[in-house]
């Protein structure tokens, strides 16, 4: 799974994305290196996608 660059979090309302700050982040997750919000959203359409099934 790639790991978006733009943080969900901090660039929530603001005109410009931020970029993910990483292992900087307390959502950052050091096993997937990835946000743990795109974690959670990657497993929740798999559940989708499973019970679509």
């Amino acid at each position: 799974m790639a790991t978006p660059q733009v943080c969900p979090i901090i660039s929530s309302g603001q005109k410009n994305p931020s970029m993910c700050l990483e292992e900087s982040c307390a959502l950052f997750l050091k096993s997937y290196k990835a946000c743990g919000l795109y974690v959670l959203a990657y497993n929740a359409a798999l559940e989708i996608k499973k019970k679509q099934q």
